[in-house]
């Protein structure tokens, strides 16, 4: 509130406290919010968008066409690639590590300690996470730490993913299990004689041992 008992204004808000964030770099540019905070050692890829009231952690790479929507939290020492989209109140720990074209929903949540501790300090126990290209997280699912989301993976809304997850993997509860196979488009495949076609893009995949190939 402001000395006169009133609460500020917009204008008052953002002469009283000046967000640090960055518009341009030498090769091109982003667009961080104005109440967004991005923290020294950050870099941050062409044409990536940084929504509202979210913070980038120092180390944290980030490529370029990303979007952060509103409260997410990156980082520190976070690697995410490229063409990433990362939905509202997401927070992205020391230890997750995120490859090109991922999805991550609103408010699903990552941990990097099996065994957490209010009194107990663990930063030389985070377990690696990690999401390979193309991999899908709906909304609200939770990720336990130490597992490797197979690439275009699709992990349903809610669901609690506890092991590591195949390729093209359909992935559903608590704990998710798996349901069926999911294309590069994310449509459910339906296999006739073997062989699946995804009517998005035309693309043919078999089960070949226990995983699916695109054939």
């Amino acid at each position: 509130m402001s000395e006169e008992g009133k609460y500020l204004n917009r204008e008052s808000w953002k002469s009283r406290r000046k967000p640090k964030y960055i518009k341009e770099k030498k090769k091109g540019e982003f667009f961080v919010h104005e109440s967004s905070i991005v923290d020294s050692d950050v870099t941050i890829g062409d044409g990536t968008k940084i929504w509202h009231f979210s913070h980038i952690l120092s180390n944290t790479t980030i490529g370029n066409r990303c979007s952060f929507g509103q409260n997410c939290v990156v980082g520190g020492n976070v690697k995410v690639g490229s063409g990433v989209k990362v939905q509202n109140n997401v927070s992205i720990y020391d230890g997750v590590e995120i490859e090109d074209d991922v999805f991550l929903g609103p408010s699903m949540v990552f941990t990097n300690v099996i065994n957490p501790r209010a009194f107990i300090q663990r930063k030389e126990e985070f377990k690696k996470t990690l999401l390979k290209k193309g991999c899908s997280i709906g909304a609200n699912a939770t990720i336990i730490c130490g597992v490797t989301i197979g690439e275009y993976a699709l992990i349903g809304s809610g669901a609690v993913v506890n092991r590591d997850v195949k390729p093209y993997a359909l992935m559903v509860g608590v704990p998710a299990r798996q349901i069926g196979w999911v294309g590069i488009s994310g449509n459910t495949l339906k296999f006739i004689d073997g062989v699946a076609t995804d009517s998005y893009d035309g693309k043919k995949y078999a089960i070949i041992g226990e995983n699916l190939k695109e054939i």
